[in-house]
């Protein structure tokens, strides 16, 4: 997936990482629990028409995550569900179905790790609370990277920083 990794790709991803890392630990919005609008998430569209942004999401979710109220099992998880979901949406067939494996991803990830920080597994209410907390997480996910993150895609592809070829696929 990286075999001619640039100068330039290696340029892209440390911007995206700054970028992310900067959108989600600066904003004034919930980033992190069950109820989440991170506007950064858009972002990770991009591995759709560009497979070097992927790392550069991974990286700066992980340092995002550095300021969970999740802890360590937020930085493993939730940031290696950026970076599967990167990976999954370099391959998705079509500019539409893009933004589904983060949706799906950290819904049901970082539903996980919110309540397992907050029930015990097992307990009776767990399953209940899991379903909750991964439904809030995927809807803000949803939200996120079907507006903003189909909007980037189309304002890149109109200003020609992406081959509208590559946006249509």
């Amino acid at each position: 997936f990286m075999s001619k990794f640039t100068t330039r790709d290696l340029t892209l991803a440390a911007v995206l990482a700054a970028v992310y890392a900067a959108l989600t630990m600066l904003l004034p919005i919930p980033q992190y629990g069950p109820v989440q609008f991170r506007l950064a998430e858009a972002l990770t569209v991009l591995p759709f028409v560009c497979p070097a942004a992927a790392p550069g999401l991974f990286i700066g979710c992980l340092l995002a995550n550095l300021l969970s109220p999740y802890g360590l099992l937020d930085m493993v998880v939730g940031s290696g569900a950026t970076l599967i979901a990167c990976l999954l949406t370099m391959r998705m067939p079509n500019r539409y179905l893009a933004p589904l494996p983060p949706v799906l991803l950290n819904g049901s990830l970082v539903g996980m790790v919110i309540t397992i920080q907050e029930i015990p597994f097992g307990a009776p209410a767990f399953w209940g609370t899991y379903l909750y907390n991964a439904g809030t997480v995927a809807l803000g996910e949803l939200l996120v990277c079907y507006i903003l993150g189909m909007v980037l895609l189309e304002v890149l592809s109109r200003s020609g920083a992406i081959p509208r070829r590559e946006i249509t696929r």
